[in-house]
């Protein structure tokens, strides 16, 4: 399995007791989507290696307690700590009408309601605090908020992200 054809659900954050569980952190909107999981990719040596679930069980803070066939002991899982876990695209929960997954936002055209197209996104930035979308504009790199307010529409059929940019946003990035 190729990294392109998956998304990121986590990262395996500890282990947990002594049998051979661990704890994975999920970084997904709606954990329940995946409660039914049998198998995932870690992350090992920038290749996916498949591991098969005896169990996931789902807990609070977008958290779940997962026991993988085969390892049965504390030293078999210690060396997934830190492993990024991963599913394949295919297993994304459907999306309602308007809504949309960000890495779907890459390539797409953004425009400004007053200032026009402002260039392609190129990455998505997925961080803590916030999500940016990274567009190019005029060789520059524009860092743009994914927020209501900010984002007006996105039309995924025409692959096109139509905004209302904050005054200044885009001088910011273009002086020298």
């Amino acid at each position: 399995m190729n990294k392109d054809q998956c998304f990121q659900l986590g990262y395996v954050a500890k282990v947990h007791g002594l049998r051979g569980e661990v704890n994975i952190v999920l970084d997904v909107d709606y954990p329940e989507d995946y409660e039914d999981l049998k198998h995932v990719f870690l992350a090992k040596k920038s290749r996916l290696v498949p591991y098969f679930l005896e169990h996931f069980v789902l807990q609070p803070g977008n958290k779940a307690l997962a026991k993988f066939e085969e390892l049965d002991s504390i030293e078999q899982v210690e060396e997934l700590v830190g492993s990024e876990v991963y599913l394949p695209i295919s297993e994304l929960a459907t999306l309602e009408e308007g809504q949309y997954y960000f890495h779907e936002l890459i390539g797409f055209e953004v425009f400004d309601e007053t200032k026009g197209l402002i260039g392609p996104i190129q990455i998505i930035y997925d961080l803590e605090t916030q999500n940016l979308l990274g567009v190019t504009h005029q060789g520059k790199e524009v860092l743009i908020p994914i927020q209501d307010g900010i984002i007006s529409k996105v039309d995924k059929a025409a692959k096109k992200v139509y905004c209302q940019l904050p005054e200044g946003l885009l001088e910011i990035y273009l002086e020298d």
